[in-house]
């Protein structure tokens, strides 16, 4: 707890700002907050103390007082108690609610999920979470969050800032293809002899993803990306030499050569980075005491001890970082990839290779491409 004292009761499980509020004040300025329920003063009643227990208002006072800015007593959504509105809530749900019953959060209901809009209802509107850290124009919207235009992005889509593949045009969250193209994202041509199936098959390879996540599949023939990048390459876009290079961008810890993606070490190195020398000048316990962890505990207790350096298991290969303290796990996916492929899982962050942004490397900065 940051703040002692804000919580209370014997599981902690009361909060001072957890009662019911009327116009702005807390239990109505008329009764007390006691572990998230109002206690009433005397007099008084109701969830928030707002209701008096004796009338003194004559009817027409009372109805006036109850009247919203539209002169519609409590906004034809409740009752009017002695200048106060209560609203309807046959459901349970409170989802009437406001000094007037002006806000009614069955407007954000999705019609089809009957679930509340993908981002937060406040007073009948949704306002809809957009993950663009760029602060563009939000890519979810809709009168319930129902629309997310990013299903209409193709992978290589970022490179122009485009949807559809830059052949038809986006509503909703669905693509609306242009003559001559066809598909989920507008990305096959008719004038393509494959079916799009067979295109999409041929682009696939051994990969779940067309073009490995990493290039733009038309008619069965992959193009890289970004364009003119020669770490890149390969028939499905297979090999991404980026791989090779650690954070300052060394290639095979300047120990070996990178072969699609992947580090052959010279003679006398090993490791993903070819970081390890397979010779050693310490002593086994210097070494020992260099993989330490700030508990004392050798590599966390998830890896080995080699020359001062922790090797983390091979068979949790989310287990990473200097004492293999760290789960790449944590780190961001985007298109099924971590770190959607653009950039290096570095203790549970997405650390962007240039040109790249967000929490998943998903945004593209550079130069744009048709």
């Amino acid at each position: 707890v940051t703040e002692p004292g804000t919580y209370f009761g014997p599981l902690c499980e009361c909060h001072d700002w957890v009662c019911e509020a009327y116009d702005g004040k807390t239990c109505a300025g008329h009764g007390t907050c006691d572990c998230g329920k109002c206690k009433c003063d005397v007099g008084w009643s109701g969830e928030a103390c707002q209701y008096p227990v004796n009338c003194d208002l004559t009817k027409k006072i009372s109805s006036q007082m109850c009247k919203n800015s539209q002169d519609v007593i409590c906004s034809n959504a409740g009752t009017c108690h002695c200048g106060r509105c209560k609203c309807d809530d046959s459901d349970g749900n409170g989802f009437v609610y406001g000094k007037f019953c002006e806000c009614d959060d069955r407007e954000c209901i999705d019609d089809e999920t009957e679930e509340i809009c993908g981002g937060t209802c406040v007073c009948g509107e949704c306002s809809c979470h957009d993950v663009d850290p760029t602060g563009d124009w939000g890519d979810i919207h809709g009168d319930t969050c129902e629309c997310d235009e990013r299903d209409c992005r193709a992978v290589y889509d970022r490179y122009s800032d485009d949807f559809c593949s830059g052949h038809g045009q986006c509503n909703c969250g669905r693509c609306d293809c242009r003559v001559g193209w066809q598909g989920k994202k507008c990305e096959h041509p008719w004038s393509c002899p494959l079916s799009a199936e067979d295109s999409a098959r041929k682009c696939q390879g051994s990969s779940n993803l067309l073009c490995s996540g990493r290039g733009k599949c038309e008619c069965g023939k992959c193009t890289c990306y970004p364009p003119g990048d020669s770490r890149v390459y390969g028939k499905t876009c297979e090999c991404d030499d980026r791989r090779c290079e650690d954070l300052d961008g060394v290639v095979c810890g300047g120990h070996g050569t990178c072969s699609c993606g992947r580090c052959v070490c010279e003679k006398g190195w090993f490791g993903k980075l070819c970081q390890h020398p397979r010779k050693c000048n310490m002593t086994e316990e210097q070494s020992m005491s260099l993989c330490e962890s700030a508990d004392g505990t050798l590599c966390s207790g998830k890896g080995s001890c080699h020359c001062g350096k922790c090797i983390c298991s091979a068979e949790e290969w989310y287990i990473s970082g200097e004492f293999c303290d760290c789960d790449d796990r944590d780190c961001d996916k985007h298109d099924g990839l971590i770190c959607t492929g653009n950039g290096i899982c570095s203790c549970g962050n997405c650390e962007c290779w240039d040109g790249w942004n967000g929490n998943a490397c998903e945004i593209w900065l550079g130069t744009e491409y048709p």
